[in-house]
């Protein structure tokens, strides 16, 4: 069973602005473009029928679309960092449905998550940096930011058990309620079944 997750899309023209921080930094892993997101629920591996509860119970999430940024880059590890990332602006529509999500999946019987949620996009993957080659390098590019992209809808995706960074598959979307509508817009037909 792939593990699962779920996230935020990265839209093509943001993704396109986070590419241009690539390189610059000796033994740094570069996420590939098309695997950039922003995780909501680390979900794990869990079987079929557990998979398709939880598509169940995300399905019934009823919340507005949102707009968000990304700004400053930072990186996980202060002493021995092992990654570099994009921040995201703080935002009360997306707290709180990564709240639902969390509470959806301890129903269904799921530990908690453990980490507090910090959302962010994974940049890179580092092994062997050197601490000033990090400090240097995130110095000269704290001032990144992205203009406000809309996000009307979250997905559940997989990842196949390797070192991380992908390749990542969307499993299945979820629409959020149009900024001007009191309703989903249509609910995206389930792409296949777990079980």
């Amino acid at each position: 069973m792939p593990r699962l997750f779920t996230a935020l899309e990265v839209p093509r023209n943001i993704a396109m602005s986070l590419s241009l921080l690539r390189g610059g930094l000796p033994g740094a892993r570069w996420i590939d473009v098309e695997n950039y997101h922003i995780t909501l629920r680390f979900i794990g591996d869990v079987d079929g029928r557990t998979a398709d509860e939880i598509v169940d119970r995300l399905d019934r999430i009823d919340r507005p679309e949102f707009q968000i940024s990304l700004n400053g880059i930072g990186s996980f590890g202060s002493k021995k960092p092992h990654s570099i990332w994009a921040g995201v602006s703080p935002s009360q529509e997306m707290s709180a449905l990564q709240s639902e999500i969390e509470r959806i999946c301890q129903r269904i019987g799921l530990p908690p998550d453990p980490r507090k949620f910090m959302p962010h996009v994974t940049l890179a993957r580092l092994k062997a940096c050197r601490l000033d080659d990090v400090v240097t390098y995130l110095s000269g590019r704290g001032d990144f930011h992205t203009l406000p992209f809309k996000v009307s809808r979250f997905v559940l995706m997989s990842s196949k058990d390797s070192i991380g960074g992908g390749p990542y598959v969307t499993e299945e979307a979820f629409d959020l309620r149009d900024f001007g509508s009191g309703t989903n817009r249509s609910s995206v037909e389930p792409i296949k079944s777990f079980v």
